[in-house]
């Protein structure tokens, strides 16, 4: 009898691309389908936040996505009577290589991370679709059926859903999807502008709402973005329609041309009710769709995979408790929640039709936008979190603090910094991490055998020395995320190998 899978990875977008490469960084036996026969070639997600470039560097990926991509600093807000020049992200980004926004057409995206699997021998199983998915003692009977109507059942321990809003596998493991659409009607198109200054995101903000230009330059130079406006005739989409808006929002001569791919959609705010059920996982829109306020949408979903990859292999190796895959919830399920409050917001006061929200659009936010460039703290609050670079999982259970935390640098549950720059990529090597900071003599070989023994294949170490994003003696622990699991002050040793124990037992001979 054939040994089942340890994972069926459901969908074949960034999210599932990015979870299948994880999983083959670990030597995991997984497989990943999708009932589309080919990877995305409409442009869709478009801009690719600076946590996620860090947490696709590790692949080789990411300088491949940035020669491909546009890494827009500016961002112009067409208001009555004056424009505002905004840059993006110019402060609160001192500790990542990647301080901008990279826009990249979704198509590219998947294209890289295909190729990626491509060179280490995976094949995505295009045109092949979950009839059915049953519990049958340890494992899952998963009934597959590709385009020629033939049908395979193949066993596998976990199924991750990445298969996008209207989830097969959210629905057969019985998990709620829990929200609400939005009224408006939205129109989306890649194609070319004349009279558009280049090198930046424009934005026309008036009473009616907003219209959205954001540079693309593959499969079009421009992605535009546009609300239907009240009254406007529901007719079919076609480009005269689109240059109808463009007129009513902006008094610039603006003149489209060339689309290469147009679509009008409704918007949702919904959330699923579980991200696990037994031995069913969901990732990405599976688990939590939203308005594109902020690009937060492909970013969240390639971070739910990357915190779940590794977690799944380790389990499935025996190298880690069960246990572990519970904190896949309780880290990834605030990040959404906060992402859902914060798309939320910034699309109602982009497109409410309310009197007042109206009024502040079109009157106030002329007047206080220059003010709001001046407030650095605020600004950088902001700029932090849309990059995604703040977030944090400290009250993780995965999550502990030794006896003396540092006063300076880095909490257990943080992200890793690249500060000094090019520490993110000294730690880029699968496993886990311990980075020792202080002079390297007062770190005994003795004592960390002795933490490490059995484990000394899953763990690399590095005597940082003065080049430690603390200033004073600290040890660390950073988890194959790129997150600290474990961190306190001092050469005591003890509360890592107590943390080392409950996450990363010794296996047992």
């Amino acid at each position: 009898m054939t040994a089942p899978l340890d994972v069926l990875v459901v969908g074949a977008g960034p999210t599932g691309l990015a979870l299948a490469a994880q999983l083959r960084t670990y030597g995991t036996t997984f497989r990943i389908v999708d009932r589309s026969l080919d990877r995305a070639h409409e442009s869709r997600a478009l801009a690719i936040q600076p946590r996620t470039l860090e947490a696709l560097a590790p692949f080789g990926v990411t300088d491949e996505l940035v020669g491909r991509g546009n890494p827009a600093m500016q961002l112009r807000m067409h208001l009555p009577q004056r424009v505002v020049q905004m840059p993006l992200f110019d402060i609160g980004l001192a500790d990542t290589a990647y301080p901008f926004v990279l826009f990249l057409s979704q198509a590219e995206t998947e294209s890289v991370l295909s190729e990626h699997l491509r060179g280490q021998d995976v094949d995505v199983e295009r045109g092949t679709e979950v009839v059915s998915l049953e519990r049958t003692g340890s494992s899952v009977s998963c009934r597959l059926r590709r385009g020629d109507g033939t049908a395979k059942t193949v066993a596998a321990r976990y199924v991750v859903g990445c298969d996008g809003a209207h989830s097969t596998v959210r629905a057969q493991a019985g998990i709620g999807f829990e929200g609400y659409a939005y009224p408006q009607t939205f129109l989306l198109a890649d194609l070319e502008v004349d009279g558009l200054e280049s090198g930046a995101v424009h934005a026309y903000m008036t009473g009616a709402g907003m219209l959205l230009f954001f540079p693309l330059g593959t499969p079009a130079t421009w992605r535009m973005l546009a609300m239907r406006p009240p009254g406007a005739p529901d007719t079919k989409l076609n480009l005269g329609l689109l240059q109808e808006i463009t007129d009513r929002y902006t008094s610039d001569r603006l003149a489209l041309r060339d689309p290469v791919w147009m679509t009008d959609f409704r918007l949702h705010n919904r959330g699923a009710a579980r991200y696990r059920s037994g031995p069913f996982f969901l990732a990405g829109d599976a688990a939590h769709i939203h308005s594109p306020a902020g690009a937060q949408g492909m970013n969240t979903g390639i971070q739910d995979a990357l915190n779940l990859g590794w977690k799944l292999a380790l389990v499935c190796q025996g190298r880690a408790p069960e246990e572990l895959l519970e904190t896949y919830e309780a880290e990834r399920a605030p990040v959404a929640r906060n992402v859902l409050r914060f798309t939320d917001r910034a699309f109602t006061l982009g497109t409410s039709s309310n009197p007042v929200i109206r009024f502040a659009r079109k009157r106030l936010a002329p007047r206080l936008a220059p003010l709001a460039l001046r407030a650095n703290g605020p600004r950088g609050r902001v700029f932090r979190t849309v990059s995604e670079l703040g977030i944090h999982y400290r009250r993780s259970p995965a999550t502990t603090g030794g006896p003396r935390p540092p006063r300076r640098g880095p909490r257990p549950g943080d992200r890793l910094p690249d500060l000094p720059r090019g520490l993110q990529a000294r730690t880029a090597g699968p496993g886990w991490h311990l980075l020792l900071s202080g002079p390297p003599a007062i770190w005994s070989d003795e004592h960390l055998a002795a933490a490490l023994c059995g484990r000394d294949d899953m763990i690399s170490v590095h005597r940082l020395g003065a080049e430690s994003p603390w200033p004073t003696a600290v040890h660390g622990l950073v988890r194959p995320d790129g997150y600290f699991g474990y961190v306190t002050a001092g050469t005591h040793l003890e509360g890592l190998r107590d943390y080392l124990d409950r996450w990363l037992p010794v296996r047992q001979s």
